[in-house]
């Protein structure tokens, strides 16, 4: 099928990291450049809509991160965090000759961009989260961002579900089962009810990802807590796990472009007290055994985010909060012209500022 849309081209860039597949429109002299960064299970075939929409000033860029999209599928080291993908967008940045940019990131991606913040601050015009994961990672944490273990019990790759990752590997387009790409998609990516005639490219974005223990979901190791598992040390979840993630120290920055922040109200991924978190399912009931609210509570992601970035603001940053009603986790797809509109005014508002 045809992937990419009017406007948008693609190309191999090589970087002494790899070779990265990037997803670019015409640059009519922009004097502006938007890195886009997309989240797991994904790649950079979601963020087309976007990219058509801003205007010429604005040059967009779209990276595959490795082992997602048609980038090289290279082994993902989750001892380092996000920091093998980080890592990767700068390479390709500086192999494009870019100077300071924009970081957009959406999901996962946006624990990628704090992590290119935290880097390398002086390179960062601005940065957009959408539907971010927590600065503390996913799952596994108390409000206040403390582990809840000591390796981090219930997190990772152990937490995916079997089906859905066997479905992803053997690239299942059906939605005869709740596990399939295509009704994860429908049930989770999007707010209920969403309809868009561009869902087998969504879908056919989902079916990008290397699946393997050095990829997605990674590997996990038995845990002698609730409920059983822990993270190991390879592959795209346990990236995110507590242990080895935590951007929250973007607070303490000397450097603080604006942050804007855009999620969806009916974000079924990302949320206080979302069914992809082990701790919600035991609250629920879904999983036997669960120690109770004191010892295993849901992750308020969404609670940590704001705290996160409240703190940023106190410490002399600024952010901007758009939470969209009938929005799931993905509005860039659902509401491309709000998000089109948010950064552009944000781009503007920093050439004015410098």
């Amino acid at each position: 099928m045809k992937t990419l849309l009017k406007g948008i081209t693609s190309r191999t860039v090589g970087t002494d990291r790899l070779l990265a597949n990037v997803l670019e429109r015409e640059d009519g002299g922009a004097r502006d450049t938007v890195v886009f960064v997309h989240g797991n299970c994904s790649s950079s075939l979601f963020f087309q809509p976007v990219m058509q929409l801003l205007p010429d000033s604005i040059r967009p860029i779209a990276v595959d991160l490795r082992g997602f999209g048609t980038s090289e599928t290279l082994p993902v080291d989750a001892t380092r965090g996000v920091r093998d993908y980080s890592d990767d967008v700068w390479s390709v940045v500086d192999e494009l000759g870019l100077d300071r940019v924009h970081l957009v990131g959406w999901s996962m991606g946006g624990g990628v961009v704090l992590q290119q913040l935290l880097d390398r601050p002086d390179s960062v015009a601005s940065v957009t989260l959408i539907s971010p994961v927590s600065p503390y990672g996913f799952g596994g944490t108390a409000a206040d961002g403390s582990r809840l273990t000591d390796d981090d019990a219930g997190v990772g790759a152990g937490a995916a579900n079997p089906d859905f990752v066997a479905r992803l590997k053997d690239g299942d387009t059906s939605a005869d089962e709740a596990t399939s790409p295509r009704s994860v998609f429908r049930s989770s990516y999007v707010a209920s009810g969403y309809r868009t005639d561009l869902e087998d490219l969504w879908v056919a974005s989902m079916l990008t990802t290397a699946v393997g223990d050095d990829n997605y979901p990674g590997d996990s190791v038995a845990s002698p807590n609730w409920p059983g598992m822990a993270p190991g040390t390879r592959g795209v979840l346990n990236t995110m796990a507590p242990m080895y993630f935590d951007v929250s120290s973007i607070v303490d920055l000397p450097v603080k472009p604006p942050v804007l922040w855009i999620h969806g109200l009916d974000d079924a991924i990302v949320s206080d007290e979302t069914f992809f978190d082990l701790g919600t399912l035991g609250k629920a009931g879904v999983l036997p055994g669960w120690p109770g609210e004191k010892v295993a509570p849901p992750q308020p992601m969404v609670s940590q985010t704001r705290a996160v970035l409240e703190r940023y603001a106190d410490a002399g940053g600024s952010y901007q909060e758009i939470a969209q009603r009938a929005c799931g986790h993905s509005a860039h797809i659902e509401y491309p012209e709000l998000v089109t509109d948010a950064i552009v005014e944000l781009v503007a508002g920093t050439d004015r500022v410098v």
